[in-house]
């Protein structure tokens, strides 16, 4: 089945979490490998919201392959689409809909891969297990973390795995590069707690709760935390650079000294947000609670902040980094705190998605990705199994990943070609 048909009918399944409701397409995309005879499971720990596991034979050659994408995708409410978001339309060559590039068109390229593995009867070199997840846009609870805390038998001797995080074309001054995630940042969520004295808003009431909430939230927009440099992120930055032409290759060269990344930020403008985020921890407040009632000056704010720490940051540095740029005076407590997980090893595995890149678009960069986000992989890195990022979709220059979560979220069917004939050849040729 080409990916672009099964694309529009994975789109047109409202499964905005929450609730999730995957059900419905799971359940289509079981079929297709039932009609084809290949075990499939569907195990949830919600009604309505169950995972589908898939294990395609292989060929004996490679030890088992995790393929793993997630069919949740998240709300479209406030936003104004210039078509419709569960449609599936195509037009001009793009299938439009929530979820085209995070993360259903994915999930359609890994499926028809499998189906062309079976319907041309030439068989990957390992069984692969395909999972397609419910829960991830929420945090994997009910879907990636559930398989692996009470079904990791079924992903048993399982070395490598592909999923989100990676792929897609970046064009920077006329070249092409592919980042293939090998690492991703450790979500901290925090609530941060700013008291003082409340009282009756018809009196005059100066440097109070609101006060302090004001420095606080301008305090996070206008500071840095320290630039942190770590392998994943050293080898993505110099692997862009040593492509360029001078003065952008010595430019980016010198965002690798600590002592020197901020200046040369603060000079490359909105094009520093690509770097940034890879080059220290960030901190965000997202939501923010103060007063009940418009008469009474309240006692207490409440901060909520999303914090992601580059790999092998702990915790007690992150709050320690947070504090000089904060203040004493907000209550910091940590909330939740995301699994560790090492960067994937740059072995023959690695290798051969380069290698798969620059055969189908000679010229091609593969360069490893520090991801700033998280995906399913942090849970699945529990079990040992070493994740990439790896979901090829040649992009047109211009257009990027910015539709991604926002209004007329869309993909080209030329590049869901392109990924889908990458996993192709992956699933013949991996070893291991």
């Amino acid at each position: 089945m080409p990916p672009a048909q099964l694309l529009q009918e994975l789109i047109r399944f409202r499964t905005i979490n929450p609730p999730g409701n995957e059900e419905p397409c799971q359940r289509h995309l079981r079929t297709l490998f039932e009609a084809r005879g290949v075990p499939t499971w569907l195990l949830c720990s919600l009604p309505d919201r169950p995972n589908l596991v898939v294990r395609v034979p292989g060929r004996g050659e490679a030890p088992p392959l995790l393929l793993q994408g997630h069919v949740d995708v998240v709300t479209v409410a406030g936003q104004r689409w210039t078509r419709d978001p569960f449609g599936g339309e195509l037009v001009d060559g793009w299938v439009w809909g929530r979820g085209a590039l995070d993360m259903k068109g994915g999930v359609a390229m890994m499926v028809s891969a499998l189906l062309r593995c079976l319907d041309q009867g030439r068989p990957p070199a390992g069984d692969v297990v395909l999972c397609c997840l419910a829960d991830e846009e929420a945090g994997g609870v009910h879907g990636a973390q559930f398989l692996v805390e009470h079904h990791a038998d079924l992903f048993r001797g399982i070395r490598h795995g592909l999923g989100e995080g990676g792929g897609a074309t970046l064009t920077l001054e006329g070249r092409r590069f592919y980042p293939i995630m090998v690492a991703e940042k450790r979500i901290c969520r925090l609530r941060m707690v700013v008291r003082g004295p409340g009282g009756h808003a018809s009196q005059t009431h100066r440097g109070g709760v609101m006060a302090g909430l004001g420095r606080l939230l301008l305090a996070l927009d206008r500071g840095r935390l320290p630039v942190r440099i770590t392998p994943p992120a050293a080898d993505y930055v110099r692997g862009i650079a040593l492509a360029m032409a001078e003065p952008t290759r010595s430019r980016l060269l010198a965002l690798l000294d600590p002592a020197r990344s901020d200046a040369v930020m603060d000079e490359m403008g909105t094009e520093a947000l690509r770097f940034d985020p890879i080059l220290r921890n960030t901190v965000n407040a997202t939501v923010v609670r103060a007063g009940e009632k418009v008469n009474v000056i309240p006692s207490e704010a409440v901060v909520e902040v999303d914090g992601r720490m580059v790999p092998g940051c702990e915790c007690e540095w992150f709050l320690e980094e947070l504090r000089e740029l904060v203040g004493p005076e907000p209550e910091i407590e940590v909330v939740s705190l995301g699994p560790p997980l090492q960067a994937s090893e740059r072995g023959p595995f690695y290798e051969l998605l380069g290698a798969v890149l620059r055969e189908l678009e000679p010229g091609a960069i593969p360069v490893p990705l520090l991801m700033t986000g998280a995906t399913d992989q942090r849970h699945f890195g529990r079990l040992g199994i070493q994740g990439y990022g790896y979901l090829p979709l040649r992009l047109p220059a211009g257009f990027g990943q910015e539709t991604v979560h926002a209004a007329d979220e869309r993909v080209p069917v030329a590049a869901l070609d392109f990924g889908t004939e990458a996993l192709f050849r992956v699933l013949q040729r991996y070893r291991g």
